[in-house]
């Protein structure tokens, strides 16, 4: 299964920006949930970054655990995780890469290099990076 772009709400880059940044100097990370087999973002979860670094993220195994969970309950799956980049551009390092446990995944990382900040997706496949399309849309109303 092949996607071509990560789909996401105005509202949630908006909320993947802002614990970005509540998170500097540190690097923040979260959860991506949707549809299963889906490419469309419809919920962000922050978690903790157990590392507390600066330079590396290590996505807290409870808030791991707890959003799955709490996902599957309802019919939905993680669809990946998101990142930041305090001060380097948004792509991948080699600590990312080597970290990337599923290659149905998206890698998204949040560069606070730019303001506004600037978020770029990727699947890390056998090592392999390809960046994919992020696009965003404005929040549905009901």
């Amino acid at each position: 299964m092949e996607f071509q772009r990560l789909v996401l709400s105005d509202d949630i880059e908006q909320q993947i920006v802002t614990h970005a940044r509540v998170c500097k100097p540190h690097e923040m990370c979260g959860l991506l949930v949707g549809e299963p087999n889906s490419s469309h973002v419809s919920e962000f979860h922050p978690c903790r970054n157990a590392a507390a670094s600066a330079i590396v993220y290590t996505l807290d195994p409870k808030d791991y655990m707890r959003v799955e969970q709490s996902a599957d309950d309802r019919g939905l799956a993680v669809l990946g995780v998101v990142h930041s980049h305090t001060h380097t551009e948004a792509y991948p390092s080699a600590t990312d890469v080597a970290q990337a446990p599923d290659p149905l995944w998206n890698y998204a990382i949040v560069s606070l290099k730019y303001d506004p900040p600037q978020l770029r997706n990727y699947r890390i496949v056998a090592g392999e990076i390809t960046e994919t399309a992020v696009d965003t849309a404005p929040t549905a109303r009901p």
